[in-house]
């Protein structure tokens, strides 16, 4: 490869970078913005931004909002997420699934995957009640005590949750090491009842369950969660809740030609033949009108 060709791929490389970079800016707290935000936010010349802001609207990967002539993310961004989530094959499975889990609950149910160190909202069915939880897809969660994010550590060796806390990759209130074991107690519980709770814990407001979804080698693949305003759910109707989360997780489990592991390798003090079929649980959800985008899931 010649000098110039070396200079030109550095250089394409880079309005690669600065691209993403822009996309990135945009979120559920903030769905407008405009040239000079995100040039701040990102450290970008103005003019670099709007060259890159310019390209996309052309491909509708962004819109100008009308009366504020900012930008929000355009309808092609679904259509190129498309192929993705249409070849997710939990998603799939799961969609009529979650619609009776819904039904059956009247709260907001949702499939989330996990990615490492966070949990992400990939199905969502909306309760059709006027005050519920809703989360954009894509939302992401890293919270310790989000009920979804539970479910996945529960399932991580300890000290793959312990270098989790101690890197901020994932963020519990309190990460001194009798704070991480209390978690790690916790988390054993939750595996042992079949579904994890977060009564508040992330949001005041909102109430959430999950529970486990297994493929047909034993291993975890998603998690399932009920989401619900907490003027709504008692600390004694959560169990209902969780039990429903539960149940739904199982039977997306068995459409997936799955199985819940017979001897869970969890955390310390879990023993045999627990999963995703016994025990009570735990909740979140937004309290008042639409709630988008809280740390509950």
């Amino acid at each position: 490869m010649t000098t110039s060709e070396s200079q030109a791929d550095g250089r394409g490389t880079s309005v690669i970078e600065n691209a993403i970079a822009v996309l990135r800016c945009f979120s559920a707290d903030e769905p407008l913005l405009g040239v000079t935000e995100i040039s701040t936010r990102i450290g970008l010349h103005k003019s670099t931004v709007s060259r890159i802001l310019a390209s996309f609207e052309q491909a509708n990967l962004v819109e100008r909002d009308v009366d504020s002539r900012r930008f929000r993310l355009g309808l092609g961004m679904i259509a190129l997420a498309g192929p993705l989530l249409a070849d997710l094959d939990e998603r799939r499975v799961a969609y009529p699934v979650l619609r009776e889990l819904t039904e059956r609950t009247g709260e907001t149910s949702a499939l989330l995957l996990w990615r490492g160190n966070e949990a992400i909202c990939v199905e969502q069915i909306a309760s059709h009640q006027q005050v519920k939880h809703l989360a954009p897809l894509g939302v992401r969660y890293q919270q310790a005590l989000s009920a979804s994010v539970q479910v996945f550590l529960a399932a991580e060796p300890p000290e793959r949750v312990r270098a989790l806390v101690r890197r901020g990759e994932i963020t519990l209130p309190a990460d001194d090491e009798a704070a991480v074991d209390a978690y790690l107690a916790d988390l054993a519980e939750a595996a042992r009842r079949g579904y994890s709770i977060n009564f508040g814990n992330t949001s005041l407001e909102e109430v959430g369950v999950a529970a486990p979804v297994y493929d047909h080698r034993g291993s975890l693949v998603a998690a399932a969660m009920v989401a619900a305003p907490k003027f709504r759910i008692s600390r004694e109707s959560v169990a209902d809740l969780g039990e429903a989360c539960r149940d739904a997780a199982a039977r997306i489990t068995g459409r997936l030609g799955g199985r819940v592991p017979r001897v869970a390798h969890m955390v310390p003090g879990l023993g045999e033949g627990t999963g995703a079929g016994e025990g009570p649980g735990e909740g979140e959800g937004p309290g008042e009108g639409d709630a988008r985008g809280e740390e509950i899931a």
